[in-house]
C-alpha cells in the first residue's frame, strides 16, 4: 500500500513488464517502454495504482483528474462526442468529430482514435500514466498535449486468482465488477476474463415549459466485458489477445440556464406567446451578469428544461493482440496490432429549453480503427546504450450522420429574437409573414465521413555518455492522408429557399426590409438544416457540400540529458518538437462563401527542467519540474450559438511548476502533497497578422479550463487492529483556482469587412465580457474509510466524494437560437454533486 495516496512522477519499462513497488519505494512503469526507477528517468509523469483509483473512486479516465493535478477534463453536450481532456491547460475541444485530440488515450499500447472511445469503466487496471507534454518518440501516435496511458491487468500463468467489488451509493447506484484469472497451462498459458456493471439514476432533472419533470439525465447505464488470453514461454516467447465489449446507454448531457436573454426578461419571448419565461422551466438564474451566486444557485437547482430526455445508445467492442518476440538476451522485437468498432446513436433537445425548436431526431456516428505498431529494442555497449526503433500505421474510417428538425415554436422563436429590433412590428412569426411558409416540421439528414491514414517511424535512445550523465534523443517522422466531406442525404426544408426569395435573391421581388436580410437569411436558411447548394451560396453565406483532402508530414524530435547527482538525487533538461495532425472541419457550415474546410496542423516547442529527489529511507520523496510549451496554429472549435466555427489560432502558450511530493512520517502513515502553478494564455500577440475578431478576440486571454493553481493534499492511515483486521482512512483534497469556461472571452463585435487590425482590437477591447465565464475556484474533499480482513482479502468501505457538495461548471455557451452578442442565454454543463455510498470487496 505505499503508494495508495501519492502521485508521483513515474518512468518506465518495457510494455510487458508487471509494475511493481519494490522496497516500498520504488514504482516501475512503462512510460519509457523500459525498465527503470520512476526517480530515474528524464520525464515527467504521474502513475497512478489500482489502490488510488479505489482510495478516490475513480471509475473513468474524466476522473483521473482528482489525482493528476496537471490533468482535467470535462464533458458537454454529447454522450460519444464532447470529452476533452487537458494537460497543463492544453487541450482540444472535440464536439467536431474531424477533430483529434491533444492528450493521446493508448489502452494497453493500443491508440484510441477519440476521447469517447475510452469512456468504458475503470475495472481491473493495472496503473494509470499521464504522460506530459508532447509525445509521439515513445508513443504509436503524436499528441501535442500528452498522453494517458492504460493498462490493464494481464494474465497470470501462475495462480488461479480473482475478485469482486459490489457497491451501492445515493442517486440508486450500484456497481459490480469482478476478474477471474485461471491458468490453463501452468506457467504458460492463462485466461483472465474481466466484467463490470454500473448503474445510477440522474442528477438533473428534466423539465418541460409547464415546469413538469418529465424525466431525469446524467445518468449512467453501462456494462463491460473483456476477455485475454496470455502465455508466458520459456523461450522467452509472450504475449497477450485481448477481446472486449461494452455497452452505454446513459443519459448525457443535460445544460443549465445560468443567464436569461433580455428577451425573454424583457417580454418578447411572452408578446410572441412563448412564455414568460422563454419555456424554460428552471426559475433560479442570476439577476445581473456579475452574480457568481446566482450563477451557482441556478447551478444548485439542477434543473434544465427540454421537451425530451437525452438518449444514447453506444456499442463499443474490439481486439487487441500483443506478441513479444525475443532476439537475444538483449533485444526484442514486439509487436502490437488492434482493431475498434465504435456506433452510437443519440436523440436529444440541443435548443436546452423548454421550447420545441431545435431538435437532433438521430445521430448516427461510426468508427472503425485499425492500428499496427512494430518495435525493436533492446541494450548495447554493456547496458550504456538502450535503443528503440519503430513503425507505426492507423487506418480510420468514421462516418457520422446527423438528422435535424425545426420543432414547432422555430417561427414563434425567430419573433421573439426580432421583437425589439422591430418594435413588434412583425408579429408572432416573421418567417411565415413574409414566406406564407411555416418552418416548423423542417427536416434535413446530413452525413459526414472521414477516412484517415497515419504512417510513422520513430526512434528513441538512451545513452550513458558518462558516470551519472544519460543523453536521451528520439525522433519521429509522420505522414498523415486525410480525405472527406459532407454530403445532404435528404431535406424537407421549404423555408430556406421561401425566406431567399423574400429577400429578392430568388423569383420574387424583395418584401423584407434590407435591414433585416442578413437577420432573416440566418433564421430562415439556419446552417444546421438549410438545403446545400442553392443557387444563391454564390453570393450568400449557404450551407454548400465539399470532399476535401488534407495530407501533412511532420518531423518531430526531443533531446534530453540527465544528471545523477547520488543515488537519491538527479536532474534533467529537455526540449521537445512535438506535433498533432490537422484535418477536416466536419461541419455543415465549413465550406459556406467558398471556404476551405481544412485546418492546419498544431505545433509545440516545449522546454522542460526537473530534480527528482528521495531520501535514502524513502521517507521523503520530492520532484519538481518547471516548463513552457509554446504552440503555433493551436487548433480551437468555438460554438458560437448557431454553428461551431474552426480556426487556428498563431500562438498559444503554457508555462509553469509542477510539484510533486510523498511523506512518510510513521508506520501506517503517507502523506502526499502536489500542485500544479500554470499560466496557459494566448499572449497578446497570438494573432499576429491577422484581423480575424475570434482570434483577436482571445489573445490576452487564458485558455478554457486552464486554472492557475490546482493542489492536491492527501492522507492515508493504516492501522492493524489485530493478526487479520486493520482498519484505514484516507482522504483528499483538491483545490482549483478560478478558471475560464468558454471559448470566448469577450462578445464578438461587428467589424466592417477590411478593417484593419488595429480597429478589430479596438472593437474587441470595447465590447463587453462574456456573460458567466469564470467559475470561481473551488476546494474538492473526498473521503474513504473501512476494514480490511483475513490479511486484505475482505473489505467494507465507506466513502464520499465532493463531501461539500461543490456546485461546479464545466463548459459555458451561448445557448442555441437564444439571442445574440449581449442578449444571448447562456448555459452550463455541470460537474457531478456530492456522491457517497458503501463498497464491498473480495478476493481469491
Amino acid at each position: 500500500m505505499a503508494c495508495s495516496a501519492l502521485t508521483t512522477p513515474a518512468f518506465a519499462q518495457d510494455t510487458d513488464d508487471t509494475p511493481e513497488v519494490r522496497d516500498d519505494n520504488v514504482i516501475i512503469v512503462t512510460a519509457t517502454r523500459r525498465a527503470q526507477d520512476v526517480q530515474d528517468i528524464p520525464l515527467a509523469v504521474t502513475a497512478i495504482s489500482p489502490q488510488q483509483l479505489e482510495a478516490q473512486r475513480v471509475v473513468n479516465i474524466q476522473q483521473v483528474a482528482a489525482l493528476a493535478p496537471s490533468f482535467t477534463s470535462s464533458q458537454a453536450q454529447l454522450a460519444s462526442g464532447s470529452v476533452v481532456l487537458r494537460v497543463r491547460g492544453v487541450g482540444t475541444t472535440s464536439n467536431n468529430i474531424g477533430f483529434e485530440s491533444a492528450v493521446g488515450i493508448f489502452i494497453d499500447g493500443a491508440y484510441q482514435s477519440r476521447p469517447g472511445v475510452a469512456l468504458s469503466e475503470f475495472v481491473d487496471v493495472e496503473r494509470v500514466e499521464v504522460l506530459r507534454g508532447p509525445q509521439g518518440t515513445l508513443f504509436g501516435r503524436n499528441t501535442s498535449a500528452g498522453a494517458l496511458n492504460i493498462t490493464n491487468a494481464r494474465p497470470d500463468v501462475t495462480e488461479f486468482s480473482g475478485f469482486v467489488n459490489a457497491e451501492y451509493g445515493n442517486f440508486d447506484e450500484k456497481s459490480l465488477q469482478g476478474a477471474v484469472n485461471v491458468p490453463l497451462v501452468q506457467d504458460t498459458l492463462a485466461l483472465r476474463l474481466t466484467g463490470a456493471y454500473r448503474e445510477r439514476d440522474g442528477f438533473l432533472d428534466v423539465v418541460n415549459r409547464t415546469g413538469a419533470k418529465i424525466g431525469e439525465t446524467n445518468t449512467v447505464d453501462q456494462w463491460l466485458v473483456r476477455g485475454q488470453l496470455g502465455w508466458d514461454t520459456e523461450s522467452g516467447l509472450r504475449g497477450r489477445l485481448i477481446a472486449d465489449y461494452s455497452k452505454s446507454k446513459s443519459s448525457c448531457c443535460g445544460a443549465i440556464e445560468l443567464w436569461q436573454s433580455p428577451l425573454v426578461t424583457g417580454g418578447a419571448y411572452a408578446a410572441v406567446g412563448l412564455g414568460a419565461n422563454g419555456g424554460n422551466g428552471q426559475p433560479l438564474v442570476a439577476t445581473n451578469p456579475n452574480d457568481q451566486r446566482g450563477f451557482e444557485r441556478a447551478m444548485d437547482n439542477r434543473t434544465v428544461s427540454a421537451n425530451s430526455v437525452p438518449v444514447a445508445d453506444i456499442d463499443n467492442y474490439g481486439f487487441t493482440g500483443e506478441v513479444e518476440f525475443p532476439l537475444s538476451d538483449n533485444a526484442d522485437l514486439i509487436f502490437i496490432g488492434s482493431y475498434r468498432k465504435y456506433k452510437s446513436f443519440e436523440k436529444y433537445d440541443t435548443d436546452f429549453t423548454g421550447l420545441d425548436i431545435f431538435n437532433v431526431d438521430a445521430l448516427n456516428l461510426e468508427i472503425d480503427t485499425w492500428t499496427a505498431e512494430l518495435r525493436l529494442q533492446g541494450e548495447a555497449m554493456e547496458g550504456a546504450l538502450n535503443y528503440m526503433v519503430g513503425g507505426f500505421y492507423s487506418d480510420e474510417s468514421l462516418s457520422q450522420t446527423s438528422r435535424f428538425s425545426l420543432g414547432a415554436d422555430y417561427g414563434e422563436n425567430a419573433g421573439a429574437l426580432l421583437f425589439v429590433p422591430t418594435g413588434g412590428a412583425l408579429g408572432a412569426n416573421p418567417l411565415t409573414l413574409f414566406t406564407g411558409v411555416d418552418p416548423a416540421g423542417s427536416r434535413t439528414a446530413n452525413n459526414f465521413t472521414q477516412d484517415a491514414k497515419s504512417y510513422a517511424v520513430f526512434t528513441h535512445n538512451s545513452l550513458e555518455i558518462a558516470d551519472g550523465l544519460e543523453l536521451t534523443v528520439g525522433a519521429r517522422y509522420s505522414w498523415e492522408d486525410k480525405s472527406g466531406g459532407f454530403r445532404q442525404l435528404s431535406n424537407t426544408n421549404t423555408i430556406c429557399p421561401a425566406t431567399l426569395n423574400a429577400i429578392g435573391a430568388g423569383t420574387g421581388p424583395a418584401v423584407v426590409p434590407a435591414a433585416l436580410r442578413p437577420t432573416f437569411v440566418a433564421l430562415g436558411c439556419f446552417g444546421f438544416l438549410a438545403p446545400a447548394d442553392l443557387p444563391q451560396a454564390a453570393a450568400l453565406p449557404l450551407v454548400r457540400t465539399f470532399q476535401s483532402n488534407f495530407k501533412d508530414e511532420e518531423l518531430i524530435y526531443t533531446v534530453k540529458l540527465g544528471y545523477e547527482f547520488s543515488p537519491f538525487v538527479s536532474s534533467y533538461a529537455s526540449f521537445t518538437h512535438g506535433y498533432k495532425a490537422g484535418g477536416i472541419n466536419l461541419d455543415t457550415t465549413a465550406a459556406v462563401g467558398g471556404a476551405d474546410p481544412t485546418f492546419l496542423s498544431e505545433e509545440v516547442d516545449a522546454y522542460e527542467l526537473g530534480v527528482k529527489a528521495q531520501t535514502p529511507g524513502g521517507g521523503l520523496t520530492l520532484n519538481v519540474a518547471a516548463f513552457y510549451e509554446e504552440f503555433s496554429n493551436f487548433q480551437v472549435l468555438e460554438f458560437t450559438g448557431t454553428a461551431f466555427a474552426t480556426f487556428n489560432v498563431p500562438i498559444a502558450e503554457t508555462k509553469g511548476v509542477e510539484i510533486e511530493s510523498l511523506i512518510r512520517p510513521a508506520d501506517g502513515l503517507t502523506l502526499n502533497l502536489a500542485a500544479t502553478f500554470l499560466e496557459a494564455s494566448y499572449p497578446d500577440n497570438c494573432a499576429g497578422t491577422q484581423t480575424s475578431v475570434q482570434v483577436v478576440a482571445l489573445c490576452g486571454n487564458d485558455l478554457t479550463n486552464a486554472p492557475q493553481v490546482v493542489a492536491l493534499a492527501g492522507a492515508m492511515w493504516e492501522k492493524p487492529l489485530n493478526d487479520t483486521t486493520e482498519f484505514f482512512i484516507s482522504g483528499q483534497v483538491r483545490m482549483e483556482g478560478d478558471q475560464r469556461t468558454s471559448t470566448q472571452a469577450k462578445i464578438l463585435p461587428t467589424v466592417a469587412a477590411g478593417a484593419t487590425q488595429a480597429q478589430v482590437q479596438a472593437a474587441v477591447d470595447a465590447s463587453a465580457p462574456i456573460i458567466a465565464d469564470i467559475q470561481d475556484g473551488k476546494a474538492f474533499v473526498n473521503l474513504r474509510a473501512g476494514l480490511r480482513f483475513a490479511e486484505g482479502k475482505y473489505s467494507i468501505e465507506g466513502w464520499v466524494n465532493n463531501l461539500t457538495d461543490e456546485v461546479v461548471r464545466g463548459v459555458t455557451f451561448n445557448t442555441t437560437l437564444r439571442g445574440s452578442g449581449a442578449a444571448n442565454s447562456r448555459s452550463a454543463f455541470t460537474l457531478p454533486p456530492r456522491q457517497y455510498g458503501v463498497t464491498l470487496r473480495a478476493k481469491f
